[in-house]
């Protein structure tokens, strides 16, 4: 049940980020499903694999590769669906905590805070970043061979 609410939670969430960054209508509702889409892929990498890390970059490889195909079906530029698709994996909490306890100036929790939202950062760096040199390849390889 927690799992359905968390769902719904990053629905609505996304939503309203689409709506603050002015995505038009025919937009909102594919960006939000890839907000939830992304969401839902981090709970089972947590359950079925555990950690941060690896959860965290299956989920972000997931959102990148909802985001390129989306804009190549809706002719859009990916970054609309991709930003809404990737919020829910946005560490905010622990950069919170980060920045809290670094100005409380107690060092080892903020040493800890840090390095989770590092993890949290990284892994979605690298899976965005492995599906866009993938796409690359892939189109330019394609494109060589349509000449």
């Amino acid at each position: 049940m927690e799992d359905i609410r968390m769902l719904i939670t990053a629905f609505v969430g996304c939503i309203g980020f689409s709506l603050l960054f002015h995505l038009k209508k025919r937009h909102i509702i594919l960006a939000a499903l890839g907000g939830v889409l992304t969401w839902a892929v981090y709970l089972a990498g947590i359950k079925i694999v555990g950690g941060i890390f690896f959860p965290t970059l299956i989920a972000g490889v997931v959102a990148t590769i909802y985001g390129e195909i989306l804009a190549r079906l809706r002719k859009a530029p990916a970054t609309l669906y991709l930003i809404i698709a990737v919020l829910p994996l946005i560490p905010g909490s622990t950069l919170y905590y980060t920045m809290s306890y670094g100005v409380q100036k107690k060092w080892e929790m903020c040493e800890y805070f840090g390095t989770v939202t590092w993890q949290y950062a990284l892994a979605i760096a690298i899976g965005m970043s492995l599906v866009w040199a993938v796409f690359v390849m892939f189109f330019e390889r394609r494109n060589k061979e349509d000449k």
